[in-house]
């Protein structure tokens, strides 16, 4: 019996292979996958043509592994970049290459140098027209984008506690979807998200607000930006691994679709709970498993086109790894790492010098290291480390004839042996020196 082969690949090529999956199987268009993919039709019909000859494995890229060909050097771009900042200073992009390329015979695209001078703060982009907003048509498909948001309301009443409503839309079909929870954080965020790719699978993008939890507001330094480093929310992250695409809205009517679904909540949901006598968030996230189909079948909508662009759970994927906090801490030496205040001895020796702790959605608490799960044991405090104890020799106490202890030498005046002879002085003074 012959071996499956084993092809190794990322969320993002898993992505782009179901959607062309669905243009084999003529539920798309390639003019459509183009547009879902971010690429141009010519190379979306390559690519195509590719995995119908190769199969799947034709979704790799050819180049994977190996450097370009055409990079430019850091020497040389660390050369241009002082150039512009000192010599060439206040120069914009175009006319920087066309002396760079006449005084210092470096040859650069003007796309090039302005990218660099963006990535150093020396040039920004200019907008031309004034920005405006403007009616934005459905997409066309169930799964193509999902807008996201919380909304805190006395959901509840004087009945129960306050809480709030992390909720989903499908912006071209109005099925929508939420539960509700204590606050609004990444914990929450994860469970709701891991619900829905349960129900209906891995959207293709999630619209969402610029809330901490969905979004990193930590600012880049200018060596971050010259590593290419970016920093995302556990949100983010997840969301990167499963690949779904983050699309962040700068206002609320930005995202109106579930903005407005919301007051439609506020008014029936609130007065379908009061009905039903709900009063804890646990009997309120069941009543919601019986409303959101009547609510669906109510105020859903038909798509533009038919299909969904829902993608399976890849075999293997463990969503409870990927949807859950991620904390990197330095191992010690005596093999202990501390999380929230609390230590934790690893059992497990012959590892490296920093593990990865993981809060789980259930509460649960892992320590692992490249994806191994550690064996570990809570510890009310650090071991003590036996160092040995210096021992510290006894010290001679001066007499008072010492001369450290004789306010004054041989060579004193008739006042000085005076009042050295008089002991009682002589006592106060060595005590105030003390």
């Amino acid at each position: 019996m012959a071996k499956r082969g084993i092809i190794t690949m990322k969320q993002e090529e898993l992505k782009r292979l179901y959607i062309v999956r669905q243009v084999l199987d003529k539920k798309l268009k390639q003019v459509e996958a183009a547009d879902k993919l971010a690429l141009s039709y010519r190379q979306t019909k390559r690519i195509t043509k590719r995995i119908k000859e190769e199969g799947d494995k034709g979704i790799v890229h050819k180049s994977r592994g190996k450097p370009s060909h055409n990079r430019i050097a850091l020497k040389i771009k660390n050369k241009v970049i002082n150039l512009c900042r000192d010599k060439y200073k206040g120069f914009g992009p175009t006319l920087a290459t066309e002396k760079l390329f006449e005084i210092e015979k470096i040859r650069l695209s003007d796309e090039t140098l302005r990218n660099w001078l963006t990535q150093e703060g020396l040039w920004q982009r200019k907008r031309k027209h004034k920005e405006y907003r403007a009616w934005r048509e459905r997409k066309h498909r169930f799964g193509e984008m999902i807008q996201w948001d919380g909304s805190h309301h006395a959901w509840l009443e004087d009945r129960g506690p306050w809480c709030v409503l992390i909720s989903q839309i499908d912006d071209a079909t109005n099925k929508k979807s939420g539960q509700f929870y204590p606050y609004e954080g990444t914990l929450p965020a994860f469970s709701s998200l891991k619900q829905y790719i349960r129900r209906y699978g891995i959207p293709h993008s999630i619209y969402l607000d610029r809330h901490t939890t969905y979004k990193s507001n930590k600012k880049l330094s200018i060596k971050d930006e010259l590593n290419d480093r970016e920093f995302l929310s556990r949100f983010e992250r997840a969301a990167k691994e499963l690949g779904i695409t983050i699309i962040h809205a700068n206002s609320a009517p930005a995202k109106g679709r579930i903005e407005r679904s919301f007051k439609t909540d506020q008014d029936r949901l609130v007065k379908e709970m009061r009905l039903a006598n709900i009063a804890t968030i646990e009997e309120a996230n069941k009543f919601l498993k019986k409303y959101w189909p009547k609510h669906n079948k109510r105020f859903s909508v038909k798509s533009i086109e038919e299909g969904n662009l829902h993608r399976p759970i890849p075999e293997g994927t463990d969503l409870d790894a990927i949807l859950c906090k991620k904390t990197e801490h330095v191992l010690r030496n005596d093999f202990t790492v501390g999380h929230n205040k609390k230590f934790y001895q690893i059992l497990d020796k012959a590892i490296g010098k920093s593990v990865t702790v993981e809060e789980r959605i259930n509460g649960a608490l892992y320590i692992t290291y490249n994806g191994r799960k550690l064996k570990y044991k809570q510890v009310k405090a650090r071991p003590k480390q036996n160092k040995p104890k210096l021992k510290l020799k006894n010290r001679v106490k001066p007499s008072m004839e010492h001369p450290w202890r004789k306010p004054y030498g041989k060579k004193t005046t008739a006042y000085g042996k005076a009042l050295y002879q008089n002991k009682s002085y002589t006592e106060e003074l060595v005590l105030s020196e003390v």
